[in-house]
C-alpha cells in the first residue's frame, strides 16, 4: 500500500549542541548535521548557518554512477559532471545551477566525498533572490560523525533515501531557531 506523502518536516537543534539537530518526518526523529553557526533567522552568505524559516523543497539530484534514481514525488535530476551551483552574491545566477567550469564563485555538485549523491534544494533565497542572503542550502548526505554542515542540514545516507521517499511537490521543511 503507497505512503501519502509527508507534508512537513520539522528541525530543531538539539537541546545544548547548536550544530546538531532532530528532523521530525512522519512521526519520527531523525538525527541531522546543521551549520556550524547553528540556526539563524538573519542568514549571510558564508556565515555558515542554516536559514531559519518555513520552505518548499525543490529538485532531488542524485549521482547515477553511485547511487539509483530516488523515489518520491519531487522533480529529480542527474547530476552532470560539470554541474556546479552558484554562490557568487553578485553574480547574475546567485543561487541557481551553473554549467562548469564557471568563473563564478560555486559549489561543485559532483563530489568526490559523497555528500552530494544525493541532494535535495532547500527553496531558501529563492523567490525573491537577494545578494548575500544565502546560495546552495541542501539536505544532503552528513559526514561522518555528524559533522557540521556550511548552512545545510545533512542526515545519514539511509536515512535521506527513506525521507526522500516520503517527499512531495507539496512538502515544506521548518527549520526552527530553537
Amino acid at each position: 500500500m503507497p505512503v501519502s506523502p509527508l507534508s512537513r518536516l520539522r528541525v530543531t537543534r538539539r537541546p545544548g549542541c547548536r550544530t546538531s539537530g532532530i528532523v521530525v518526518a512522519g512521526g519520527r526523529a531523525i538525527r541531522c548535521a546543521l551549520g556550524r553557526a547553528g540556526i539563524r533567522a538573519d542568514k549571510r552568505e558564508g556565515d555558515g548557518a542554516t536559514p531559519a524559516g518555513a520552505f518548499a523543497l525543490g529538485r532531488v539530484w542524485w549521482r547515477a554512477d553511485r547511487v539509483p534514481p530516488p523515489g518520491g514525488g519531487l522533480p529529480r535530476r542527474r547530476i552532470r559532471r560539470d554541474d556546479g551551483w552558484c554562490d557568487a552574491p553578485c553574480d547574475a545566477r546567485y543561487n541557481r545551477p551553473v554549467r562548469l567550469p564557471c568563473r563564478a564563485s560555486h559549489e561543485e555538485m559532483w563530489r568526490n566525498d559523497g555528500l552530494y549523491d544525493l541532494v535535495v534544494e532547500i527553496c531558501c533565497n529563492v523567490w525573491p533572490r537577494r545578494k548575500g542572503r544565502g546560495s546552495a542550502i541542501f539536505l544532503h548526505a552528513a559526514r561522518p560523525g555528524f559533522a557540521p554542515t556550511a548552512g545545510c542540514v545533512a542526515l545519514h545516507p539511509a536515512e535521506l533515501r527513506r525521507l526522500i521517499a516520503r517527499l512531495g511537490r507539496a512538502s515544506r521543511i521548518v527549520i526552527a531557531p530553537c
